[in-house]
């Protein structure tokens, strides 16, 4: 939905300021120990239930793993029903049929990786024709890679247009745009990514594709939280941010929130604007909402 910037590269890059390192441990350990001296109460739970992407990203993934996964997606506690559904369902292009027939008229988008996901490696009209079949074949979001390969080899121009093009190939549905954090080497170059990728057009930025060893980290959060902030304030745009790869716990979704929160504003966890990546943590978040509301 959103479009390229028209401004100059070098000057939003100029924008990319990466925080000091002390800065960022700050603000870790103040959010680290909020979660920690704090109990989850049912409506913070039910909120972060609403921010997720319940996703399946396996070579054996099958369309009834899929319409099953649709189907929890819409009731996330099938024993309590009063609990709204997650944000969206997230699978490769060949499953998002069954993915928008499983969650068909019940307001959960089905997002699908493309772009030859998770390396991003294939030649642009290989990675547009993926994102074109995924549009094609019903979905609402469409999850990118940033093209590291231009961007680590300095190549920022290309990095960016690739970035436009996919946005084009969407079609108008909202682009989240993975920069695969592990493999940037730092602060500086994650500032850089987030600051090109919401140039181009990204909705969203995404830590990761859960396919590396490092993956999400709350510092790589708070770095692209800010960068999010500053590309607010230079061109009046909301982008938003997705937190995947490596969540397991309760505690981790909170600690991801709360960083969110504290850098763009308690209104920005909500899922036009925050989503967490997640399998197995929806269930996390179902058992700790019950048992909080029995207290």
């Amino acid at each position: 939905m959103a479009a390229p910037l028209h401004t100059d590269l070098a000057t939003v890059l100029a924008w990319a300021e990466a925080p000091a390192a002390a800065d960022i441990e700050a603000r870790v350990a103040a959010a680290t120990a909020a979660v920690a001296v704090s109990a989850a109460t049912a409506d913070e739970l039910a909120r972060l239930v609403s921010c997720v992407d319940l996703t399946t990203l396996e070579g054996s993934d099958t369309p009834a793993r899929v319409t099953a996964l649709g189907q929890r997606a819409v009731h996330p506690d099938p024993d309590d029903p009063a609990l709204a559904p997650v944000a969206a369902v997230c699978v490769y292009p060949s499953l998002v049929p069954a993915a928008a027939a499983a969650v068909a008229g019940s307001g959960v988008e089905v997002a699908s990786v493309a772009g030859a996901f998770p390396s991003g490696q294939s030649p642009l009209p290989v990675r547009l024709a993926d994102i074109t079949a995924a549009v094609e074949a019903g979905a609402d979001e469409i999850d990118i890679v940033l093209n590291r390969g231009a961007f680590l080899a300095g190549d920022l121009a290309t990095a960016h247009a690739d970035v436009v093009a996919s946005v084009a190939a969407a079609g108008g549905r909202p682009v989240k745009v993975i920069l695969e954090t592990g493999e940037l080497g730092g602060p500086d170059a994650v500032a850089r990514a987030a600051m090109l990728a919401m140039a181009a057009g990204a909705d969203f930025v995404k830590t990761s594709t859960g396919k590396i060893a490092v993956s999400a980290t709350p510092e790589s959060v708070v770095t692209m939280a800010l960068a999010v902030a500053r590309f607010g304030a230079e061109t009046g745009r909301t982008v938003g941010l997705k937190v995947a790869g490596g969540l397991r716990t309760v505690d981790d979704a909170r600690l991801y929130a709360a960083l969110v929160a504290d850098i763009l504003g308690p209104d920005a966890v909500q899922p036009s604007r925050f989503r967490i990546g997640a399998s197995r943590l929806l269930d996390a978040l179902v058992e700790a909402r019950a048992a909080a509301q029995d207290l």
